[in-house]
């Protein structure tokens, strides 16, 4: 008698994902910084963070994403002691910032920040 109530499940409409979602798009202001030295990354997160502050943006991180490394291995010896080599390696260090809903002045005040060089920046409106 079990197998018979379960065959015969009531079939249930669910509302897609598309109606659930509000009236109102929430934008994402979202901000990768990349850089060598994880001190001078940190420094820069905190100026974007607290510029974004200064504005009253909501802002979401710095979340820490994996450091990237290289490494290489290279021959001491040009031609002949195969067995004496080097390693070298190259750390990207990398922080993601959300800043939801930003207002004008605070994508102004973002683009006319002045940061270390060594920093690289990618922004992305989601």
């Amino acid at each position: 008698m079990a197998t018979a109530a379960t065959a015969e499940k009531p079939k249930v409409k669910r509302a897609s994902k598309k109606a659930a979602a509000p009236a109102q798009m929430e934008h994402k202001l979202r901000i990768r910084i990349r850089a060598y030295e994880h001190k001078i990354l940190d420094l820069s997160v905190k100026q974007i963070m607290d510029t974004a502050a200064r504005f009253d943006a909501t802002v979401v991180g710095p979340v820490p994403l994996p450091t990237e490394i290289k490494r290489w291995t290279v021959n001491r010896s040009t031609f002949v002691h195969k067995d004496a080599r080097e390693q070298f390696e190259m750390r990207v260090h990398k922080r993601l910032v959300d800043i939801l809903n930003p207002s004008p002045k605070v994508i102004e005040a973002l683009t006319n920040l002045n940061l270390p060089s060594g920093v690289t920046i990618d922004v992305k409106m989601v």
